[in-house]
């Protein structure tokens, strides 16, 4: 515990020093006296005017991302699972509402901070630009005129702060969520936050230029290409990108068309390099932590989806559900409610999906699946493909990112877990349930397992064939005789138990192996945190050296001379060295890992695996058969169906005895709503809410 604790105060440190900077940079202070003093003795013939910057600004999340890695594999190593406590009340929902959502205590803080640190910040640029009014006017602007013109170029700093943060929540396979318990998809909404602030204000700060152009009669400066000061072309260009993008990543819009908002969203690499052309330099040091490790995990994901995995089975449910199992390498060990990215080329070559893995690794050291429900366009596409096949030895080529998903997830933490799903929102809960099967099984836990209340509302009756994938094709061999699990299944649109149906039968399909395809493997190989720390490490130290070279040698003796050196010129050197020695440094460990992992790859066998022959499921629609699964038995025998009922969640809750109860909900917006203002009320201090949703 004091490792950790040692650990978690040094990066704290370093972060709260890190936004102090953030807080100083817009005052006097920091302007008339510490600017002069740093620029003095770190500012070089090698680094210029940028050298501060990039001390201040870039150097600590770059240190804290490294050491962070460092730290997750020194927890990874050693196993580490803290103890049973109870959740902080702040981590209690405090905050119910549309568009924000479900937003906790820590949540609500941290947001009222960022937001009173952009307030701070624009009322100090105003104050000290103000100050100094008359400096910046020309002949026949008026007083108001400039400062008109001056707020819409704070508000444009002001969006600048908030890309400081923007990528880091998008940044799958950084080490600083983990630091925080964060994941890529639990943290999305912190994107979302960023974004709509961001384009805010720098649409703000365009409109504010354009109409101070007109107002001054020089709208002719929106075609200025500037050698000796930023590119007003480029700032037009990004602007025009940014509310394409933006208009399109609107909920209404992203629920309804998902392709348009999928396609233009990724028109952010356009956005970024005519942003940068605008900016400069200066801004791009202060933001650049966030892109950097943001170019990383993008490069390391593109190298892993070149990758054809091997699909080793699916499962076909009548409800309209399937499921995907893959070959894995046993070295791939991911945390229960983890997502794994998928493409399917024979539906689309650029479409990427995120689903909720199903298996454990635990349990299953060879095996990988994940559950999909065919809802949208390209679900659908997919279930009637694998359901047209008639052969076993069709191959259905897929690429995969991930998986992706917590450091740790301890639940078991709790004396007793109620989970609350609709729909395929149960997906999350099988990984989870599994996990607690292989604890009850090997005893790996000196603790004892949760009681768990598994409530799941269904559509019709055939949805609850989705409880066959709460066992794995090896349940037979499991005992489920101290899983104290109990499940509360509700048909909302079906007032009785349908009668036989032959038709209701789950579908099984084995692929036999591709040499064209291969296992899911870790892609920085089994010590994954040290390999991405090295890559990390050694690409900004290669960026430190040759930015340091190419100002030494390509931009002084320019200036020196008493010229100019094109002002867009050094961002472009900028961009195409952060680029390079992201791709030499992470091309370099990978190909040197990449022997090793491919000789892993080839050892793992290819597994025999039989259709079951019993389903409990099954039973639970109406069709009358003899289960003689043991682990099958024990799932119905704990099983209770209720038929036009919608579960009243409020009951079931604060029913809930004992002094540390976990609740976990998945599914609609609504029902995670009504569960979160449950759990946040007064009579239910006993509940420790967590969401779990996978609305991208």
């Amino acid at each position: 515990m004091k490792f950790q604790a040692s650990w978690q105060m040094f990066f704290l440190v370093v972060f709260v020093g890190y936004i102090f900077m953030w807080t100083m940079l817009p005052t006097k202070l920091y302007h008339n006296s510490w600017t002069p003093k740093l620029e003095e003795s770190l500012n070089s013939t090698y680094f210029r005017e940028q050298g501060t910057n990039l001390l201040l600004f870039s150097f600590p999340i770059m240190l804290i991302a490294v050491l962070g890695c460092v730290y997750l594999h020194l927890m990874k190593k050693s196993n580490y699972q803290s103890n049973r406590i109870s959740l902080h009340p702040l981590r209690r929902p405090a905050l119910v509402m549309a568009p924000l959502g479900i937003v906790n205590a820590v949540e609500l803080t941290f947001a009222a901070m960022f937001v009173a640190l952009l307030i701070w910040s624009l009322a100090n640029y105003l104050h000290i630009s103000f100050g100094h009014i008359h400096m910046y006017m020309i002949p026949g602007e008026k007083v108001w005129q400039e400062k008109f013109r001056s707020i819409s170029l704070r508000l444009g700093y002001i969006g600048n702060t908030c890309w400081a943060f923007l990528f880091f929540p998008v940044a799958r396979g950084s080490s600083l969520l983990p630091l925080l318990g964060l994941t890529s998809e639990s943290s999305i909404k912190y994107h979302i936050w960023l974004g709509h602030i961001s384009n805010t204000l720098f649409a703000a700060h365009a409109i504010g230029y354009i109409i101070f152009w007109a107002m001054t009669d020089q709208m002719i400066l929106m075609l200025e290409w500037s050698s000796t000061y930023l590119s007003n072309v480029a700032g037009v260009i990004a602007f025009v990108v940014m509310l394409g993008m933006w208009v399109t990543s609107f909920d209404r819009v992203r629920r309804k068309a998902f392709e348009v908002f999928f396609y233009s969203h990724h028109l952010y690499t356009i956005f970024m390099f005519f942003y940068m052309l605008h900016v400069g330099v200066a801004y791009m040091c202060l933001i650049l932590p966030g892109i950097f490790l943001f170019l990383i995990d993008r490069y390391l994901r593109f190298l892993q989806s070149r990758h054809k995995s091997r699909l080793v089975s699916t499962r076909l449910l009548p409800n309209g559900t399937l499921e995907l199992t893959f070959a894995k390498n046993p070295d791939l060990s991911y945390s229960p409610a983890s997502i794994l990215f998928v493409r399917v080329p024979s539906i689309c070559k650029l479409q990427w999906h995120p689903f909720t893995m199903i298996s454990n690794s635990n349990l299953e050291p060879h095996t990988l699946s994940i559950a999909i429900k065919s809802e949208g366009s390209w679900t659908q596409k997919l279930y009637k493909q694998l359901s047209s096949s008639t052969t076993s030895s069709d191959r259905l080529e897929v690429s995969t990112e991930g998986p992706y998903g917590p450091a740790s997830f301890n639940f078991l933490r709790h004396e007793s877990l109620v989970m609350i799903s609709g729909g395929s929102g149960i997906a999350p809960f099988i990984s989870m349930i599994r996990e607690i099967i292989h604890s009850t099984t090997t005893k790996s836990t000196i603790r004892a397992d949760p009681n768990i209340l598994l409530v799941s509302a269904f559509k019709n009756t055939t949805d609850l064939t989705i409880l066959d994938l709460l066992l794995p094709f090896s349940g037979t061999s499991l005992n489920l005789s101290e899983l104290q699990l109990q499940i509360e299944a509700y048909v909302t649109r079906e007032n009785e138990k349908p009668l036989e149906d032959s038709k209701k039968q789950i579908q099984t399909k084995l692929f036999k192996p591709n040499p064209m395809d291969a296992p899911i493997s870790p892609i920085l190989g089994k010590n994954s945190w040290l390999c991405l720390a090295t890559i990390i490490s050694s690409s900004f130290v290669l960026f430190l050296i040759t930015l340091g070279l190419v100002t030494r040698y390509r931009i002084y003796p320019v200036e020196r001379r008493g010229e100019n050196y094109h002002y867009s010129f050094k961002i472009l050197w900028y961009m195409f060295l952060v680029c390079v020695c992201i791709f030499v440094a992470a091309s370099v460990v990978l190909l040197w890992q990449k022997r090793k992992i491919s000789a892993e790859g080839k050892q793992i066998q290819n597994f025999e695996y039989t259709k079951p022959t019993m389903s409990p499921a099954s039973w639970l629609c109406g069709v009358d058969t003899e289960l003689e699964s043991l682990p099958h038995q024990s799932l119905v025998q704990s099983t209770k169906v209720h038929f036009g009922a919608r579960p009243d969640l409020k009951r079931i809750l604060l029913e809930c005895k004992g002094s540390d109860v976990g609740v976990l909900v998945c599914g609609p917006k609504s029902m995670r709503h009504e569960v979160a203002r449950i759990c946040a009320s007064g009579s239910a201090k006993n509940l420790h809410f967590e969401s779990i949703s996978f609305s991208w």
